[in-house]
């Protein structure tokens, strides 16, 4: 077997491999990536120097745009996605939270799978480094996605994939192990622009631009201030964690999607039935208790109640 074949082999069987942790789709990127990473780069320096990142400072730290400082020689990057959709709806007149936190905290799911993988991948190439990122890491994360073909970043910023939607968290496995590269993504919005047309505070203000001061998940998860500004409130509807409807209005949402059985996403019962007496009521120790092992927790007890002041109704829409 020549060089080339063994690395044809080893990347299939890393993909098969990742596929048996529930991750789907799956794929492989090359370092340092197609012209396009320079563009997504741009694009991410543009939105910046704008101001939409919000509070969010996090978003401007240099590694976001440079990969190699995260993992020195980096050669590969495997790119993985978990479905976290499930056909369910929550009861009338409960609050909405967005379907990504139903379950457990993704970035713990994601890393320990992603951790298996990489001892495997040690196991068959004893002198390959690997680092596990997630979005709490800075990266590039849905350009990178793209990268490996397992979906295009669409309009409304969200990775897309043909076959699964929207409905997917992200994680990579950055490797020095040179891998065989899948095809990028190509884009298939069209002229489509639903998302962009449903947001009920225009924070899509152009296509794949989120103005985050616009932004019910912003506001909801990320904005510390002890009160919300009247445009987000007013336009909250029920929602008091997060934001679906650029998703749910997705035509490539509409098809009959997989719902995943795995158990990891699988929704709290507190989580789909919440009651803004609920939330008001709740004790600090109560909210502790229920936002064990959720990605919820940035959420404070008091944003919460916050929230939940916000909000104008509890009526069924």
């Amino acid at each position: 077997m020549n060089s080339k074949e063994e690395e044809d082999q080893l990347s299939q069987c890393l993909k098969e491999k990742a596929r048996a942790e529930g991750f789907n789709p799956v794929g492989i990127a090359r370092v340092t990536g197609s012209s396009r990473i320079q563009l997504r780069n741009a694009s991410l320096e543009r939105w910046l120097e704008a101001g939409n990142q919000g509070d969010m400072k996090w978003m401007q730290d240099p590694k976001r745009k440079n990969i190699e400082s995260l993992l020195e020689g980096v050669s590969s990057v495997l790119a993985v996605g978990l479905n976290y959709y499930i056909d369910q709806k929550p009861k009338n007149n409960a609050l909405l939270i967005g379907r990504y936190a139903w379950g457990q905290d993704y970035h713990k799911v994601i890393e320990k799978r992603l951790k298996k993988v990489g001892r495997w991948l040690e196991s068959k190439k004893k002198n390959c480094k690997w680092r596990v990122c997630v979005d709490s890491t800075a990266l590039l994360e849905k350009a990178w996605a793209e990268e490996a073909g397992i979906g295009w970043i669409g309009k409304h910023s969200n990775l897309i994939n043909s076959n699964e939607g929207s409905w997917m968290v992200l994680g990579f496995l950055l490797c020095t192990e040179p891998l065989t590269a899948d095809k990028p993504s190509k884009p298939l919005c069209g002229i489509c622009r639903k998302c962009i047309d449903h947001c009920p505070t225009q924070a899509i203000t152009e296509p794949f631009v989120i103005d985050s001061n616009k932004c019910i998940p912003y506001h909801t998860i990320e904005n510390r201030q002890p009160v919300l500004p009247e445009n987000i409130s007013k336009s909250m509807g029920r929602w008091i964690a997060g934001c679906d409807i650029c998703q749910e209005i997705c035509p490539w949402n509409q098809k009959n999607l997989t719902s995943s059985e795995d158990a990891d996403m699988q929704p709290k019962e507190w989580v789909i039935n919440l009651t803004k007496d609920q939330v008001l009521s709740w004790s600090d120790d109560q909210w502790k208790e229920n936002l064990k092992n959720s990605s919820l927790k940035r959420i404070k007890p008091w944003m919460w109640r916050r929230n939940a002041n916000s909000i104008k109704t509890t009526k069924s829409e």
